[in-house]
């Protein structure tokens, strides 16, 4: 699985949600579910300027998700 991978290896990844491919959030996932939903940590939301909004740990809807790609720095 690799949601678990990330979570195993503290991968830092970026989330893109449905409607919205503009803006997304980048952080390291510490946990997930059944559902999709997954806990980040160091969370930050990226406009599509580049402005940086930093969250710091947040809990996200998985049916709102679109798509999970490692992050690369």
């Amino acid at each position: 699985n690799l949601l678990f991978r990330f979570l195993q290896n503290n991968t830092f990844v970026s989330i893109f949600f449905q409607g919205n491919m503009k803006n997304y959030i980048t952080g390291f996932i510490v946990g997930f579910d059944e559902f999709m939903n997954l806990v980040l940590d160091k969370a930050t939301e990226i406009d599509e300027a580049g402005n940086q909004i930093h969250i710091g740990k947040i809990l996200l809807k998985g049916d709102c998700i679109s798509l999970i790609s490692e992050k690369i720095k």
